[in-house]
């Protein structure tokens, strides 16, 4: 590289999609749709090998899962192993008034899982799907401002946590982060936006 080359990023804007490697189709469908809700939308073969199927689901956000199938490949449900470069677990959003049925549904299904564990910010449960991938099924406790995302209220209440030199992200530290960015990006006429106390005497 010459050194009048200037480095510049390349700017990402989200995940476009995650390709999971499975077994055959119908465990694929049965899985992803079947137990996860997630739309079909989308069959082809896989482009670069024609052997195998390319199917597509819709996660909910309008992204997009996909499943390289091939039906000489049965499930084999020992956990994927956790290797340096490989991926941990697959996390995907659930509202509050889904999360707290996940036990119950994963239990119908005899499905072994963590059971609801405290991550301060969320919720989450985790288990393995009919292939061993770790799916964690996450909770955010909290709707950012309107006009902020959840990334925007994550690293505000880091700072904050920061700040006062806690451990973790908890509660409190949301509660705080989704105050101070209502008062930074949301005019409002009062010269003092301070907190008061209208019931003294």
């Amino acid at each position: 590289m010459s050194q009048d080359q200037e480095l510049r990023k390349i700017q990402t804007q989200g995940v476009h999609h995650i390709t999971i490697l499975g077994a055959d189709r119908q465990t694929s469908i049965d899985f992803w749709e079947g137990v996860l809700g997630m739309p079909f939308i989308f069959d082809q073969p896989n482009l670069d090998d024609p052997e195998e199927g390319h199917l597509y689901f819709d996660p909910g956000d309008g992204r997009l899962i996909t499943i390289f199938t091939n039906e000489g490949r049965t499930p084999d449900a020992t956990p994927v192993r956790d290797t340096v470069g490989g991926l941990h677990h697959l996390a995907l959003n659930v509202s509050q008034a889904t999360f707290w049925q996940v036990p119950a549904r994963l239990d119908a299904r005899g499905v072994s899982h963590s059971g609801p564990v405290d991550r301060g910010f969320m919720d989450s449960i985790y288990f393995r799907d009919p292939l061993g991938l770790r799916l964690e099924l996450a909770s955010y406790r909290f709707e950012p401002p309107e006009g902020c995302r959840h990334a925007d209220v994550m690293i505000t209440a880091h700072r904050i946590r920061v700040a006062r030199g806690d451990d973790h992200i908890d509660r409190e530290h949301l509660a705080d982060a989704i105050e101070d960015l209502a008062r930074t990006r949301h005019a409002s006429l009062s010269e003092d936006r301070g907190p008061r106390n209208p019931y003294r005497r």
